[in-house]
């Protein structure tokens, strides 16, 4: 037997098939490689979820009597709330809709998807049940986004078993239901059951729960506010499976199905434009102490000085009293209306109307205007500290001043002299010129800074320390803010007290951040005794004067003001307790056409009379020193006048002497005349 019977020759490898090999055990580690890059992509991209569930809360705003007035959010309005104020009903609602098989599985459950799965298909109902855990659904809620991906599924996946690792299923289904979106800008169940039922989820009715827990599937095709029928529809599906998987009876569900839902309007949860002005004017105030993370996404809880019935008594006295007008060249309807109502004793902003609402300007806080005559009190309580009284006699006639200034009368009348009340009560410029002139621009000036106006200018060419400023012409003007509060000393017997618009700040767990309940101490700027004489002249100033108009059966005080040409009209009243500022006119000062005794002191009127309707009417405090000033000017004033009326009495007795001697001197001159005339007859 040959050799090469016996061992047979090795055959040589083909070149083909080692390059197929090679080429072979290339992709193999490409695709190795690529695999370990995508699961350390995967991994590495993995948030910690012990640092990062808490989702963004909105802030809330209260006014003063805890009544929710809006909510500060960002891209998510959301209002977390814990499993403690969730209806039983409502838990259960979401696990039979979502995930039945909650409290058994450890994020992910195969099982329930192929269960999911057949049970739609037998059902015909593709969105009876899903299949995602309520655990995955967090997971892709709060850390991914809703695109289709194999990275998103792994992720999501993973996220739900840390998830379930790090947490509790009570505290993974709290974290859920405040986490999801419900359609209608919602996020969390709080927020949605405000919107849809204007209630708290703690309030919940079962019908209610089951819609609210339906939402999630399709919030948008399933909003009671887009259908009624829809929503209804995926109510019935999700009171099916509680019934199926035991947390309630077929019958209890039937009942609920025909259940009414008592849905409330769309938009109802919110305030629509209700105090608009105000709320911008908070977030400034807010944005001065903390972040807009702080604002918009983590939950503050505001409680402000907001009174929310005069706060409407206000908005509807402006939408109700301005005329339709006319829209200028910026698309705001011209004239404008402006309201700030103070509660004078504490300085609580009560309510605050900026405009008619087409803009961000808030004329309440931001607007620098000429005053007018609503100035002048502050000329006339100078004299009043000085010294001067009601009484007080001042010119009244026409003068002209150095450079060659003649001021006048609204009505371009004179007169000789007029009292100091007088002059106020018909707001008369001359007197109250002459006035500032005697007791010293200066002083009058310094009283006004003093009673918290801040926008004067007391130095320089254009200094206000001029007799035309005691009339109300300054160099730059007041602002509401300012004459609401410098009125609100006169209101709190000279005792200055800062407006404020906040009164607690809470963070999300109810800590206290800050905190003014207790109201801050006043500064007495003007004397007492001088004020309160000045607040009973000022009361005359409605019941006999320029500001009849805005009288509401009270006892109240206020004045009127209107600038030449009529460009700015206002009217600022008080009662003891309320300080109310209002101005009309246009944005580009035009001439608007109105007097402040007539649109502002109606709206005033309007307003208040809304806004006290349930308080107790209240008379000034009239001290005993006050009492006893005014008793002594009006003796002395009486004297004066019974000195006046004999002076007269007697002049006019020695005029009538001097005038029966006359007549009788000239009676003898006839007779003479006569006799002498006789006697050269009878010659």
């Amino acid at each position: 037997m040959k050799d090469s019977d016996i061992h047979r020759k090795k055959k040589r490898s083909s070149p083909l098939k080692k390059i197929l090999l090679f080429l072979l055990v290339i992709v193999l580690i490409i695709t190795c490689g690529a695999a370990a890059g995508f699961l350390s992509a995967v991994w590495g991209g993995l948030p910690d979820v012990s640092r990062t569930m808490t989702p963004d809360a909105s802030s809330q705003v209260f006014d003063r009597k805890g009544r929710l007035i809006t909510t500060i959010h960002a891209e998510e309005n959301r209002l977390p709330v814990p499993l403690s104020q969730v209806p039983e009903d409502l838990q259960h609602a979401f696990i039979a809709a979502e995930d039945v098989r909650f409290y058994e599985h450890h994020g992910i459950d195969p099982r329930g998807i192929l269960r999911a799965v057949y049970n739609n298909i037998i059902s015909g109902d593709a969105t009876g049940q899903g299949g995602s855990t309520i655990t995955q659904q967090l997971a892709r809620n709060a850390f991914l986004t809703q695109e289709q991906t194999l990275k998103r599924k792994l992720l999501e996946a993973v996220l739900a078993i840390e998830i379930e690792r790090k947490y509790t299923k009570d505290e993974i289904l709290e974290m859920y239901m405040n986490q999801i979106y419900f359609g209608q800008g919602c996020y969390g169940i709080q927020t949605a059951s405000k919107v849809y039922f204007g209630k708290d989820v703690k309030d919940l009715d079962l019908a209610q729960c089951a819609l609210i827990a339906g939402l999630p599937n399709s919030p948008n095709y399933y909003s009671p506010f887009r259908s009624v029928e829809a929503a209804k529809s995926r109510q019935a599906v999700v009171l099916d499976q509680m019934a199926k998987y035991g947390y309630i009876t077929k019958d209890e569900a039937e009942a609920a199905k025909q259940a009414d839902l008592h849905l409330a309007k769309p938009d109802a949860g919110g305030t629509g434009a209700t105090a608009s002005y105000f709320l911008s004017y908070i977030v400034q105030e807010l944005s001065d102490k903390y972040d807009s993370e702080a604002i918009y996404k983590e939950g503050l809880q505001v409680y402000t000085t907001l009174d929310l019935d005069m706060q409407k008594a206000a908005e509807a006295a402006v939408k109700q009293d301005l005329p339709e007008g006319f829209k200028d060249e910026n698309g705001l309807t011209q004239p404008q209306g402006a309201v700030l109502a103070l509660e004078a004793k504490t300085g609580h902003i009560l309510a605050m109307v900026g405009g008619r609402g087409e803009d961000h300007f808030n004329r309440a806080v931001q607007m620098i205007r000429q005053p007018g005559s609503s100035f002048k009190p502050f000329t006339y309580v100078t004299a009043l500290e000085k010294g001067r009284h009601s009484y007080t006699l001042i010119d009244n006639k026409k003068v002209t001043f150095a450079g060659g200034w003649t001021p006048k009368n609204y009505d371009g009348t004179f007169s000789g002299q007029v009292t100091l009340h007088d002059a106020l009560v018909d707001s008369l410029n001359v007197p109250t010129i002459n006035l500032a002139n005697d007791v010293g621009i200066a002083d009058v000036i310094q009283t006004a800074k003093d009673c918290g106006i801040s926008t004067l200018v007391d130095s320089g060419e254009y200094s206000d320390v001029n007799l035309a400023a005691s009339i109300g012409g300054l160099t730059r003007g007041v602002t509401l803010w300012d004459m609401a509060k410098a009125y609100s000393v006169f209101a709190n017997d000279g005792l200055l007290v800062e407006p404020m618009a906040i009164v607690k700040v809470l963070d999300r767990n109810g800590n206290v951040l800050e905190d003014h309940e207790t109201p801050a101490a006043g500064r007495q700027v003007l004397k007492e005794d001088a004020v309160q004489e000045l607040n009973s002249i000022l009361q005359d100033a409605v019941l006999h004067g320029t500001g009849g108009g805005a009288y509401i059966g009270r006892p109240m005080a206020g004045k009127t003001g209107t600038t030449d040409d009529e460009h700015d009209a206002w009217f600022i009243g008080y009662t003891p307790d309320v300080v109310a500022a209002v101005w009309v006119g246009d944005d580009n000062s035009s001439n608007a056409g109105y007097t402040g005794g007539t649109l502002p002191a109606t709206i005033w009127r309007d307003f208040m009379s809304q806004a006290l309707a349930n308080t107790p009417a209240a008379s000034f405090k009239l001290s005993e020193a006050a009492r006893e000033r005014m008793a002594a000017a009006a003796a002395e004033a009486k004297k004066a006048e019974e000195a006046k009326k004999a002076a007269e009495a007697k002049k006019a007795a020695e005029e009538k002497k001097k005038n029966a001697v006359k007549a009788a001197k000239e009676a003898g001159s006839k007779i003479l005349d006569r006799i002498s005339g006789k006697v050269k007859g009878e010659e």
